[in-house]
């Protein structure tokens, strides 16, 4: 009767259903000398638990440990809101920039609205073309200059 009670108590120790109870019988039974032989291969298992007994704590767990790691919290968490706030206030600023920057430049290239004024940019605009084209004239001369004197040399 008592190792038909025993193979009853491992099956449910294998299904996880058994109490402090029943497993503190398992292991009186398994720690025994008379354990039947189609079992002995369920004796080192039980062997160990009756060994190791119940965990034992051996640190303690210190306030100041705790107490340094929510300053270190806190301060990475100030730390990440100000890069934070950083990031968010330099992408407004650059981002103003740039739409400041578009405006002035439409602004120089755009429409006017008053037909002298126009007349007048663009009077401004062609004289500083003229200006430029008759520096390159100039240019093309000396070039010419060279090519005439060039001739002659090389002629004799």
């Amino acid at each position: 009767m008592e190792l038909n009670n025993i193979e009853n108590l491992l099956e449910k120790y294998f299904q996880g259903e058994t109490s402090t109870a029943e497993e503190k019988i398992l292991k009186e039974y398994f720690s025994s000398p008379d354990v039947a032989q189609h079992l002995e291969q369920y004796k080192p298992l039980f062997a160990y638990f009756s060994q190791a007994g119940e965990p034992k704590f051996t640190s303690e767990i210190t306030l100041a440990n705790s107490h340094n790691q929510k300053r270190k919290t806190a301060w990475l968490s100030i730390a990440a809101a100000a890069v934070l706030f950083l990031g968010i206030g330099t992408f407004f600023y650059v981002s103003e920039d740039n739409t400041s920057t578009a405006v002035a430049s439409q602004k120089e290239l755009g429409t006017y609205d008053d037909p002298e004024e126009a007349l007048k940019a663009t009077q401004k605009a062609l004289a500083l073309l003229s200006n430029n084209v008759n520096v390159g004239i100039e240019s093309v001369q000396y070039i010419n200059e060279y090519e005439k004197s060039k001739n002659k040399i090389f002629k004799q």
